[in-house]
């Protein structure tokens, strides 16, 4: 029964990193990219390493499956964040039709600080 369910996380979760894998290589902008891969694959990767806990059911397998996991939530966002502040320093540009750039005119882009309403943070405004 456990080899079973650990097989059909398995599968999802390989499903998962081919959706983020179609998204890279189809989404128009390194923003859209990005999303696409940090959400997705690390879903998948979880899955997957949730369902070779599954399968083997040993529990050296599963604290080295339950490590990855970790790893992956720790350092995904964190790398995804770095990447999109340095493309968006940088100039990358947005797709042509993106609706809103919330951070348009709120940085210098000398000193990379908030100007305006955005410098005290969200839970000092009004």
């Amino acid at each position: 029964m456990e080899e079973d369910v650990g097989q059909v996380l398995i599968l999802i979760g390989a499903i998962f990193v081919f959706i983020a894998a179609f998204g890279v290589i189809r989404l128009p902008d390194l923003f859209m990219r990005m999303h696409a891969s940090t959400k997705s694959s690390t879903l998948g990767a979880g899955l997957i390493m949730a369902g070779a806990a599954l399968y083997f059911n040993d529990v050296a397998v599963a604290t080295r499956a339950l490590a990855v996991v970790v790893f992956l939530f720790i350092t995904a966002p964190v790398g995804a964040h770095m990447i999109a502040r340095s493309a968006y320093f940088s100039g990358v540009p947005l797709w042509e039709k993106t609706l809103s750039n919330d951070l348009a005119g709120h940085y210098d882009m000398e000193t990379h600080e908030l100007l305006g309403e955005y410098e005290n943070g969200p839970e000092e405004q009004s």
